[in-house]
């Protein structure tokens, strides 16, 4: 475009592709040829929209290699021009509303008056319907009189428009990134600094490419010790997770220990106080026995006694008297066998009365054949006796044989059928007897 506009010798086009040169120069980061070109312009017989153009080109040169050089004693050279070069392109070409507007961000906030927000100029540049690329430019410009979160929000708006107008600048993404670094969103940061990477390689920007390289590993950096900071508390956190879980585990098993040795001594305990259930019942059992037969004995040598004494009185008399006739009498009216059997009535009566179930239970041991019931008008007979005795807990043959008038032939005699008959095997019956239940008369 330069060596046309010299062939046809059109000064005008000239000038204007010189400060696009310079512009392009200056954003690809050449800022010696952008020096050179700014040099070259004549800027005596310049139109205002020209010299303006000019000014804002040398004012964004200086700007931006002072921000290159990043220099306390150079840079302060290079901002005091380009501050030079703004206030004189206001001069040349006045500031229009829009641009006044905009201007009204930059008031210190002592000055600013309340509708002056961001929200009020994120407003403005919306309702103006500027293009993506112009929207971009404002927001970005707008994003310097703001800090934090309301400066993400312009910046954020400016990336956005850059990247709907194929904007390949850089500079809205790469500010988005160090705003966020700042603010610790470390992994975003990140992401934006590597596009905004991608985008000075694609565009040529050197001094960008520069900056961002400088500032990418600060980034990468602190995330790669974030990262190492959530893998040592997800360790921490595992390794305090397996110690309580080893902890919980063995406290499991010294619970479960605890259960088993109580539930084994419940059992022990149950076990016990059933035997102690068993050995009261029979101790309980046993009194009773001995109490009826203790009062059966007192009544029965009461009631003899008794008759012995009425005997001896008459025959004492008879005998003074010398009626040994009569005393023979009385002496054959005494009938031991019937007396005997009067006392054995007596004894299955208390018997049967302490165990009412006693001849059913015993004959259910039998089979219906081999069973044994009282004929009619007994209580019990020789057989039944002889159990009944070893129910009461009378076991020897012996003391069986005695009560009973029996040789201990007959009493073993008699056991040793009944057991050969029985439905349970014979070292079984006579517990089997023992298990026959009593019942007190009294209680129920």
């Amino acid at each position: 475009m330069i060596d046309i506009s010299e062939k046809f010798q059109k000064t005008d086009y000239l000038i204007r592709s010189k400060i696009m040169l310079g512009s392009t120069l200056l954003n690809s980061g050449f800022y010696k040829e952008a020096f050179d070109i700014t040099g070259e312009i004549d800027t005596g017989r310049l139109s205002n929209a020209l010299k303006t153009d000019f000014l804002f080109l040398r004012a964004r040169l200086n700007a931006g290699i002072a921000e290159y050089d990043n220099d306390a004693y150079f840079s302060r050279s290079y901002y005091k021009q380009s501050e030079d070069d703004f206030k004189n392109a206001e001069i040349v070409t006045p500031s229009n509303d829009f641009e006044k507007t905009i201007n009204l961000a930059f008031l210190p906030d002592s000055v600013k008056h309340m509708k002056l927000t961001p929200d009020f100029f994120y407003n403005v540049i919306i309702g103006r319907h500027l293009p993506e690329h112009s929207i971009a430019m404002v927001a970005t410009r707008i994003s310097y009189a703001y800090t934090g979160y309301d400066r993400i929000g312009f910046l954020a708006l400016a990336a956005i428009n850059d990247i709907r107008s194929s904007t390949k600048e850089t500079l809205a993404i790469f500010l988005l990134g160090q705003e966020l670094f700042k603010l610790d969103k470390t992994n975003d940061a990140y992401i934006f600094l590597q596009e905004a990477a991608r985008n000075a390689k694609f565009y040529g920007a050197r001094n960008r490419a520069v900056q961002i390289e400088s500032m990418l590993p600060l980034v990468a950096g602190k995330m790669i010790d974030e990262k190492q900071h959530e893998k040592d508390k997800l360790l921490i956190g595992f390794l305090t997770f397996l110690i309580v879980a080893v902890i919980l585990f063995f406290l499991l098993v010294i619970y479960r220990r605890q259960i088993l040795r109580i539930k084994a001594n419940e059992l022990m305990i149950k076990g016990k106080n059933s035997e102690l259930e068993s050995v009261n019942g029979k101790l309980w059992e046993s009194s009773k026995i001995k109490e009826e037969l203790i009062g059966l004995f007192f009544k029965t040598c009461s009631s003899y006694i008794e008759m012995l004494d009425k005997i001896k009185h008459k025959t004492l008399h008879n005998i003074k008297l010398g009626k040994y006739k009569d005393v023979n009498l009385i002496l054959n009216n005494v009938h031991i066998e019937e007396e005997k059997g009067n006392l054995y009535n007596m004894l299955d009566t208390v018997f049967l009365t302490m165990f009412p179930n006693f001849i059913a239970s015993f004959n259910a041991l039998l089979k219906k054949e081999d069973q044994i019931w009282p004929k009619s008008g007994e209580t019990l007979n020789a057989t039944l006796r002889i159990f009944a005795l070893i129910r009461l807990g009378i076991n020897e043959h012996e003391a069986i044989a005695k009560i009973l008038d029996y040789s201990v032939s007959t009493v073993y005699t008699y056991k040793m059928r009944i057991k050969s008959r029985a439905l349970v095997p014979a070292n079984d019956f006579e517990q089997k007897i023992m298990e026959i239940k009593f019942i007190d008369s009294n209680h129920h």
